[in-house]
């Protein structure tokens, strides 16, 4: 049956002619070339970075807390409610990324030595294995604050990712600077818009004592020489309580609050070069203040495979006598033998799901 054509020549199929006789795009293909567009990095046209935060064998209540809260630090690229089976083995996660676009996977495990997270490039590697020597949860951090701020609206766009103390380096950490850098889509100065970048991830290396610092802030900027009080009033745009005030000024000027702006330290304030919000406006100056919301973890580099979770070691040199090695495949035997028994565990009960908050 041959299809019809519209009044240009063109064969119908979900088109048609709109103003002026040009033909219009269906709109299922203006769909799909939108949702294409979407998951394209504007700056470089790679495809944007995606992530698969998940763990390995058995998991204490706290590192369970943990894995959700790397999870809501990648947003928004990646799976804030990804649900893992004791059944599932890594192999099911990789033919699952590819299709869905994941490019880094984030693997958490917990040997007798202690925790591990695993950080590895889908789908051939290579792999950084990390001991968490230390880690705080964001509850724990926000805990630990006079006014903790941690507004949803942060979470719609991925952080900043700073480096700090890796200069100089040679291999494994280039490419694991690389690494850092292609976790979250890059970002181009002159055409940023200033109200999407809203939170840091701070990357910071120790040489003396070989530790990786991950800190997790949230972005604030406050206008210079505006009080507390006039802050909240534009911000909330709601009528302020003037019960027991004689006159409006009173609200303004009430002690306790007049004095807050005097304290912006000018190494801290910037001028901005486009509008953030009604309060911080271009070529005005503005204070930069950074709150930790969580994550905390100190990290320490104990192996770099080739691979996905395999092939070559890179890092540290396989010799004989070299103990971290030693060190290094037995802790991977632990992993390996904590999988095999919660394999023989979901055979028992194959309902059994693990990783839901």
């Amino acid at each position: 049956m041959a299809r019809v054509r519209n009044k240009n020549g063109r064969r119908g199929g979900g088109g048609g002619v709109g103003k002026g006789g040009k033909w219009k795009m269906p709109a299922s293909v203006a769909r799909k070339q939108q949702a294409a567009m979407a998951n394209v990095d504007q700056v470089t046209g790679d495809k944007i970075p995606k992530s698969f935060v998940f763990s390995r064998g058995k998991m204490p209540p706290m590192l369970r807390h943990l894995q959700q809260d790397l999870r809501k630090l990648m947003l928004p690229f990646t799976a804030l409610n990804l649900k893992e089976k004791k059944r599932n083995n890594l192999k099911d996660f990789v033919n699952v990324s590819g299709p869905l676009g994941v490019t880094h996977f984030m693997i958490l495990t917990n040997p007798k030595s202690s925790p591990h997270l695993r950080m590895a490039k889908t789908p051939q590697g290579p792999t950084y294995t990390f001991q968490i020597k230390e880690y705080s949860l964001a509850s724990d951090i926000a805990n630990s604050q006079k006014r903790p701020r941690c507004p949803p609206e942060i979470f719609k766009n991925s952080p900043l990712i700073v480096l700090n103390g890796f200069a100089g380096l040679g291999q494994p950490f280039k490419s694991l600077v690389t690494f850092f850098q292609n976790m979250t889509p890059a970002i181009d100065p002159a055409t940023v818009k200033l109200s999407s970048c809203q939170r840091i991830l701070l990357i910071h290396y120790d040489r003396e004592k070989e530790i990786i610092t991950f800190r997790h802030y949230s972005i604030k900027l406050q206008p210079v020489g505006v009080t507390r009080k006039i802050r909240k009033l534009m911000q909330n745009n709601k009528v302020p309580d003037l019960r027991d005030l004689n006159d409006v000024s009173d609200y303004v000027t009430k002690a306790g609050y007049g004095s807050e702006s005097e304290v912006d330290d000018e190494t801290a304030t910037v001028s901005l070069a486009s509008d953030v919000d009604k309060l911080n406006r271009a070529s005005k100056k503005s204070a930069i203040r950074l709150q930790e919301i969580g994550p905390r973890m100190k990290l320490h580099l104990v192996k770099v495979e080739s691979g996905l979770c395999s092939g070559e070691v890179l890092y540290p040199k396989p010799e004989p006598n070299e103990g971290v090695v030693g060190k290094g495949k037995e802790v991977e035997e632990e992993i390996e033998g904590q999988e095999d028994e919660d394999l023989m565990e979901s055979d028992d009960d194959p309902e059994d799901e693990s990783g839901e908050e």
